[in-house]
């Protein structure tokens, strides 16, 4: 009798196990282990508590997902019920009927509103088929071993690009080496690094053969010696920021966050550098969808009620780095805390800035990276003088990249 009992209740475990809904959702955010192991413990932990259910949460690049998402659509298979796509990649998703019209359902959530800002990426035809979620601007980072310097004169929440080159060329010259940081291995950041100094010239980025771009290519000829010599190894600026073998640097606002947050009495964060036309940063968001096809769409609606919940958006933001959190009810809760001061700076840039955003015209927008890169490579670390004649020729390889 004993053994049936047993038997019985291992049965019935397993029948309960089976029963659980699980919802599979398939990020290209939150990728960097530490964010990942956040998200899945901090914040989508208490959702599978609250509703009883289990979230397979994985992560892949955008063109992984599309990929997938193609396949189950053709063979009528769906099984990823809900991803985040970054705004690029959205028409795509749009276009090809991959994801839901999630106007109905959104209109009625009262209780908070979406940044407007992101709209342009995320509403298609007046329709809403993303919500936002990790939106970014760039950051300045300065280690505190710049500081003596550092020209009297500047004003680090105030700072212009001339004045930062002005400041990493006297660090340069009297460490011996450069200690700005930039990405220097193909297809990564440089190209939104770039992006920064010349929209806060009036460019029109990603072109080349305008004077905005001109006056920002000629900025980084000027900062040719204040590089880290290892700049080429740099597939990412927190590694070198992190280990205090670079000082200086511009990057992604979660990226700032997590180095500055790794040490907050070493390093001090502002705004990105202003400009003659203003204070630039390239800007973009993720956004949430739910695939067409889902068995699980109730859940799946469930899942962005409760992720897009302003508390609940602001605790992703802080605790992966520093995103932005793309709705305005989610500013309210900020407080003074060292991640806090990393939102407030950005969303300072997002308020203020010359903002741009990765148009969905391009081919293959790595290709348009790799433009950058190669130029940087060419011009800036091995002839080491400007040639603007160069950036002409190169334009016609950002040209042929348009649709």
């Amino acid at each position: 009798m004993k053994k049936f009992i047993v038997i019985f209740m291992l049965i019935s475990l397993i029948v309960v196990g089976f029963g659980v809904e699980t919802l599979v959702v398939t990020s290209r955010l939150w990728t960097p282990p530490t964010e990942k192991e956040f998200i899945i413990n901090e914040i989508i932990k208490p959702f599978e508590d609250m509703y009883g259910v289990k979230v397979r949460f994985q992560t892949m690049d955008d063109q992984s997902i599309l990929d997938q998402i193609d396949v189950q659509t053709k063979t009528n298979k769906v099984t990823t019920d809900v991803i985040i796509l970054y705004a690029s990649n959205m028409p795509k998703a749009v276009d090809k009927g991959y994801v839901y019209d999630l106007t109905p359902f959104v209109s009625k959530w009262t209780d908070r509103t979406f940044s407007k800002g992101f709209d342009s990426m995320t509403v298609f035809n007046g329709r809403r088929y993303f919500l936002p979620v990790g939106a970014d601007v760039y950051l300045t980072l300065i280690n505190k071993k710049a500081l003596k310097y550092k020209p009297e004169e500047i004003d680090i929440n105030n700072l212009t690009w001339e004045q930062l080159a002005e400041w990493a060329n006297i660090v340069a010259r009297a460490e011996g080496e450069g200690k700005f940081a930039v990405t220097g291995v193909p297809m990564k950041s440089l190209i939104y690094q770039i992006g920064a100094i010349a929209l806060s010239y009036g460019a029109d980025w990603p072109d080349l053969d305008n004077p905005g771009s001109m006056a920002a290519w000629y900025l980084l000829y000027k900062m040719k010696d204040a590089f880290s010599p290892s700049i080429k190894t740099y597939d990412d600026t927190r590694p070198p920021m992190k280990r205090e073998e670079t000082w200086m640097t511009v990057a992604h606002s979660a990226r700032v966050g997590e180095v500055y947050n790794s040490n907050p009495t070493q390093f001090i964060v502002a705004p990105v550098p202003k400009g003659p036309a203003g204070r630039g940063s390239v800007a973009g968001t993720s956004g949430f969808a739910i695939v067409k096809g889902t068995k699980h769409f109730d859940l799946a609606l469930k899942f962005l009620e409760y992720m897009t919940r302003p508390d609940i958006m602001l605790k992703a933001s802080k605790g992966t780095g520093g995103f932005i959190p793309p709705v305005d009810e989610a500013l309210e809760f900020l407080g003074n805390d060292s991640k806090d001061i990393i939102i407030k700076n950005a969303v300072k840039v997002m308020n203020e800035g010359v903002l741009a955003y990765i148009a969905p015209i391009w081919k293959d927008w790595g290709q348009v990276k790799l433009v950058y890169d190669d130029l940087f490579k060419k011009m800036i670390l091995e002839d080491k003088k400007f040639e603007p004649d160069l950036m002409e020729l190169y334009q016609f390889k950002i040209d042929a990249m348009r649709k």
